[in-house]
């Protein structure tokens, strides 16, 4: 059975970029446009990891992040950060709110991919 991976970004071509790479591994994709879509597809299913961009509207990663370790279905699913921002204090911050890893965007998809092989939940 394929892992679940769970993509937010505002951007749909960043969506697709990211959906097109994870898929062609191998692995399920749900995409959301931001923290409360997002949210709002929590539906119990387990979720191996989290691609989740920084600044979105509506609800920011952060707040998506807070949001989602207060469930218990996924308050220890690992959680990326696919961001242009590069500021310690908002890495920073990511981290304290429970994120993993960093990408900064533009990425390769090969690193991408690297990474979410080591995170990603069994």
């Amino acid at each position: 059975m394929a892992k679940t991976i769970m993509i937010v970004d505002d951007a749909p071509s960043v969506r697709q970029v990211v959906s097109m790479a994870l898929r062609g591994a191998g692995y399920d994709v749900v995409e959301a446009s931001n923290g409360q879509d997002a949210a709002g597809k929590l539906d119990g299913r387990k979720l191996h990891l989290v691609i989740c961009d920084l600044n979105m509207p509506i609800m920011d990663g952060i707040g998506f992040l807070e949001a989602i370790r207060t469930l218990p279905n996924y308050r220890f699913t690992p959680v990326i950060m696919l961001t242009t921002e590069t500021a310690d204090d908002k890495k920073s911050r990511a981290r304290q709110a429970g994120a993993k890893a960093w990408l900064t965007k533009p990425f390769q998809p090969s690193t991408m991919l690297d990474a979410v092989a080591k995170i990603c939940l069994p």
